[in-house]
């Protein structure tokens, strides 16, 4: 008999405890940094979907596995197809995804699509209370797994604690999580409760169920020696922070004081511009990241290594989704409402795929959020709807496969790599220094997180001047501006900049949308430089700067998106007497991705692109710096 985990990990005795307790069992995993939570959970489900005993074992559909961000359920969906043997129709989603998803099924008539990440989760916990779940296609679980945990915060906090409250008296669960690495505190907007969160709903978990199973994984296997352990024997510290908010502020700050002190004592690389250093990131053949404190840092770093030709992606916020450009075009391509598998694969295999797709995967996952289409069928234009109402499944999201990552710490949450290379921290009591109401806790967590990354190597680095870099608080967009208080050198670009409500290449005659959805795909590479330059002077409202095009090669793919001129508008008026000379040219942007986007059926079919009301658009990314006047082709200061 063949075993089907002989390519697997064995089982510790830590992690068999976990595994082998019953699907009715509530139970809460404090899982540390690299200790093989993720292997764990995946055992964990297959014990319960394949117990030796049929009344013990559980069906795939009874089973809720939720889990903080598309990365965590992408790693966890990709280890129970390489480890589970019979939870590979597990469904594991985010919380926001779920939530969504119960909404949509709930009410179907409302534009919950137009809602925010945060409404949508409120929503989706008021419903629980008025049995939607039970109500729904799959009905009320018999087992929820809760990963990540240790970021429940406010309202997502807020729907977990409903969720097992409904069926506290049917349900058991799994929770898994690690106090110190809880690093989403900051989305709550009160400091005073902010201090409590991050052990809130594990304090609920003990107060609630008398019956409640704890227990400990404390082998690490990530990491493959001493440099990549440096910061482990502090995750037990930080793991047991409590007392008052001065008396955990004191000790966090002696906690990321000795973080900081392991790190610095450290092999260093120098200066990041160094031609030593950008070299060493050019040749190294293993994943690495370069991981900074915040957005700001990890767009300066981005343009550096851009400037120098170091190729790099740099990561997106945990909250987009981006459909993979493929699906656009598999729409396009199809010429019946339903697909067959090899009919499926045989249109896949004539588009070109980024690296790490698997179409059998992408297959199945269509398969199976389709279901209703029948037996051994894609739904095409139901496939349609997935990416017009925001329910694209998670674990399809484009990848992304770049070998060099730049990243915020809260970005990289959850992931590992070969390499990690973190820019030199400051003390506490500089960042005091340079923010008010400064999170100590969070702090000492989010170093503690970064430094705890890498597999192999850990390093430290000076990083490039910040200091110009600034932030836009009424548009939340980070600008390049000068020493006096009204200059404005360039702005960032964010997903959405783009114009999506109609294809690119259809509001010029002489433009074709066909042939722009040719030369996306067969032209246009993520890193490559994009221009975003002004079509003509005349603003296209009245809070609003005039119209962009976006280059690629001096060849127009898209335009401004209604947003990006918005908050252009915004960032350059400084007050409503100022006279503006609106940038001719937006340059040192790159693109991000290309990415599936819904817009209106008719603007579709009018283009030539079928009636799916989907098609490919790029996506930018970066800070881009202005050109004015007669000073276009030439960057500004």
């Amino acid at each position: 008999m063949i075993d089907p985990y002989g390519d697997s990990p064995p089982l510790t005795d830590e992690q068999r405890a976990v595994v082998d307790l019953p699907w009715d069992s509530r139970l809460l995993v404090t899982a540390g940094a690299g200790s093989g939570k993720t292997h764990t959970v995946v055992r964990r489900l297959d014990a319960l979907v394949g117990h030796e005993d049929p009344e013990e074992a559980l069906e795939a559909g009874e089973i809720l596995v939720l889990s903080f961000s598309r990365a965590a359920v992408r790693e966890l969906r990709d280890r129970i197809a390489r480890h589970g043997d019979r939870a590979r129709r597990v469904r594991v989603q985010t919380f926001d995804s779920w939530a969504y998803q119960l909404l949509v099924t709930a009410y179907p008539d409302e534009e919950w699509a137009a809602r925010s990440f945060d409404e949508r989760i409120r929503a989706a916990a008021d419903a629980i209370t008025k049995g939607a779940v039970e109500a729904g296609e799959l009905g009320s679980p018999s087992h929820v797994v809760i990963d990540e945990a240790q970021d429940l915060v406010g309202d997502r906090r807020d729907l977990v604690e409903t969720l097992l409250d409904r069926f506290q008296r049917s349900c058991g669960f799994t929770v898994v999580g690690d106090s110190a690495q809880g690093i989403y505190g900051f989305q709550i907007d009160n400091p005073a409760e902010r201090a409590g969160e991050t052990d809130r709903f594990f304090a609920w978990l003990r107060t609630s169920y008398d019956d409640l199973v704890e227990l400990r994984l404390t082998e690490y296997f990530r990491a493959r020696n001493d440099e990549a352990r440096t910061a482990l024997a502090l995750g037990a510290r930080l793991q047991d922070l409590a007392g008052t908010r001065e008396s955990q502020e004191a000790a966090a700050a002696t906690l990321h004081a000795e973080l900081r002190d392991r790190l610095l004592d450290l092999p260093g690389l120098g200066d990041l511009a160094d031609e030593f250093t950008l070299n060493t990131l050019k040749a190294y053949p293993g994943t690495c990241a370069i991981l900074t404190r915040d957005n700001r840092q990890a767009l300066a770093v981005s343009e550096l290594l851009h400037e120098h030709g170091v190729e790099h992606a740099l990561k997106r916020s945990l909250q987009d989704r981006a459909v993979p450009y493929w699906v656009a075009e598999l729409l396009r391509r199809a010429e019946s409402s339903t697909l067959t598998e090899a009919r499926f694969l045989e249109l896949l295999a004539g588009i070109p795929l980024p690296a790490g797709v698997d179409p059998q995967r992408c297959w199945r996952s269509l398969r199976a959020a389709t279901r209703r289409t029948g037996r051994g069928l894609v739904d095409v234009a139901a496939v349609g709807r997935l990416v017009a109402q925001g329910r694209f499944p998670d674990e399809l999201a484009d990848p992304e496969s770049a070998r060099l990552v730049v990243s915020t710490v809260h970005r990289a949450k959850g992931l590992e790599y070969d390499r990690v290379v973190l820019l030199s921290p400051p003390s506490v009591a500089e960042l005091r220094k340079a923010h008010d109401g400064l999170d100590v806790p969070a702090e000492a967590r989010a170093l503690y997180v970064a430094m705890t990354r890498a597999r192999e190597d850990l390093y430290h680095v000076t990083g490039p001047d910040t200091s110009r870099i600034r932030r836009h608080r009424p548009t939340g967009r980070w600008y390049l501006g000068g020493w006096r208080k009204h200059e404005r050198y360039g702005i960032q670009v964010v997903s959405g900049d783009v114009h999506r409500e109609q294809p690119p290449g259809t509001y010029d005659a002489s433009l074709s949308a066909v042939e722009t959805q040719a030369y996306l795909l067969e032209q246009v590479r993520r890193g490559d430089p994009v221009t975003l330059r002004m079509r003509h002077a005349l603003p296209a409202g009245p809070d609003q700067s005039p119209p962009y095009d976006l280059i690629h090669r001096d060849r127009i793919i898209g335009e401004a998106s209604e947003r990006f001129r918005r908050d252009l508008h915004a960032v350059e008026m400084i007050s409503r007497s100022w006279d503006v000379t609106w940038p001719t040219e937006i340059v040192g942007l790159r693109m991000d991705t290309l990415e599936t986007v819904a817009g209106s059926t008719a603007a579709g079919s009018n283009a030539g692109l079928g009636g799916h009301g989907v098609w490919i658009a790029p996506r930018i990314t970066g800070i881009g710096r202005h050109r004015r006047g007669e000073r276009a082709g030439e960057e500004q200061a």
